[in-house]
């Protein structure tokens, strides 16, 4: 099944599984996942939104419920939000306007690294470039598996011969 083939009830019981999976991915791997410094695994989901350009504002509410499981209250909650729809936005455009995949790297590590360092620096008293450093390096894990799950599940959801065309 392609995106062209999936109607509205579809994407939005998509959107829920999605968006299930990554706070239950924020939830198994919270340990690392939260604070100065850490590796948000979860951010890797925001990858779908190359294939899946109705799963922007999904993820970002996504990031939303799973701040409530351990991040720094209605700031990170809100912050979070706005740092998912970006982040996931940027990579819609991405494929929108044809660009390599491998640019997928970079929204997903500078966007969250960037973007949370601004609340989360006089939060946790540090320094805005040291924390953006931190996390930034933090979110290449993260970026690398995005590409990848980008490219894994392209070839799942949209492989280049159907059967019927074999």
């Amino acid at each position: 099944m392609n995106l062209k083939d999936m109607g509205k009830v579809q994407k939005m019981t998509f959107s829920a599984m999605i968006m299930a999976v990554y706070v239950v991915l924020v939830y198994i791997t919270q340990s690392f996942s939260f604070g100065a410094y850490q590796i948000r695994i979860a951010t890797s989901v925001y990858a779908l939104a190359y294939l899946f350009p109705f799963l922007v504002i999904p993820l970002g509410l996504a990031n939303f419920i799973a701040n409530m499981l351990g991040g720094f209250g209605i700031i990170d909650m809100v912050g979070g939000f706005i740092v998912g729809i970006v982040t996931s936005g940027i990579v819609m455009l991405i494929k929108k306007f044809h660009l390599p995949r491998f640019m997928i790297f970079f929204p997903i590590t500078l966007v969250p690294g960037l973007g949370v360092a601004l609340w989360l620096s006089p939060m946790v008293h540090m320094p805005y470039g040291a924390l953006a450093l931190s996390l930034c390096i933090g979110q290449t894990v993260p970026a690398v598996c995005g590409v990848a799950l980008s490219k894994a599940l392209e070839q799942v959801f949209y492989p280049k011969h159907s059967i019927s065309n074999a």
